[in-house]
């Protein structure tokens, strides 16, 4: 699935993309690109450069400058919509992250639909490297609205000073996950969000400091 420049040889991974000299890019071209990847996917067609340039009347060249590998570029396209909302708190630190959790749900922004989150979980869970390309260019940055509020938790005493954020936050979006993988309901199931609620609740009873015992 990796891109080959010009010369037939495909860039090493991680590599920059260089661009050359010309117009400036055009940042058009980036939503075109896109969308012509997510057609093809939706429609269960192999998404090959030869197809996206056709459907979106971008050239190749475009399409190198932006995207390293055609994995990072579905990736991207599968994120389009796509939003991280914020996460403001005050004292209230639980009811800040059941309300960014679960309302409204899903906290995804009006353009991701419930078809491209399956879409989405379809493929990564049959091509790893998407899924690793998907964590490292999306997923993770969306993350710092929860981090930030746990670590204010953390400094305020709340909670648990030995507490792995990593494994915390991958707990609690776990609960969502399953109700999609594994129940098979819809965001609109009345059963869900109290539910995951519920859930999430049980979650920071178990992250919450405990008292300092104090003998009498």
């Amino acid at each position: 699935m990796t891109l080959v420049d010009a010369a037939g040889a495909a860039p090493a991974p991680g590599s920059p993309v260089r661009r050359g000299p010309g117009r400036p890019r055009d940042a058009g071209h980036d939503a075109r690109i896109l969308s012509a990847a997510i057609a093809l996917m939706e429609r269960g067609e192999e998404v090959t450069v030869g197809r996206v340039v056709e459907l979106s009347g971008v050239s190749r060249a475009a399409i190198y400058r932006r995207w390293p590998s055609m994995t990072d570029l579905l990736a991207a396209a599968l994120d389009q919509g796509r939003e991280a909302p914020p996460l403001p708190y005050g004292d209230d630190l639980l009811g800040a992250l059941l309300e960014g959790y679960t309302s409204p749900l899903p906290a995804m922004g009006a353009g991701y639909s419930e078809e491209r989150l399956r879409l989405r979980l379809r493929l990564a869970l049959s091509d790893r490297r998407l899924a690793q390309a998907y964590w490292r260019s999306h997923v993770s940055r969306r993350r710092s609205g929860i981090t930030a509020l746990l670590q204010a938790g953390i400094a305020r005493g709340e909670l648990r000073e030995d507490l792995d954020l990593e494994a915390t936050i991958d707990l609690m979006n776990g609960v969502f996950y399953y109700q999609y993988v594994v129940r098979g309901v819809s965001f609109d199931d009345p059963s869900m969000l109290p539910r995951c609620r519920e859930a999430l609740r049980i979650v920071w009873r178990g992250i919450v400091r405990e008292p300092d015992a104090h003998p009498g």
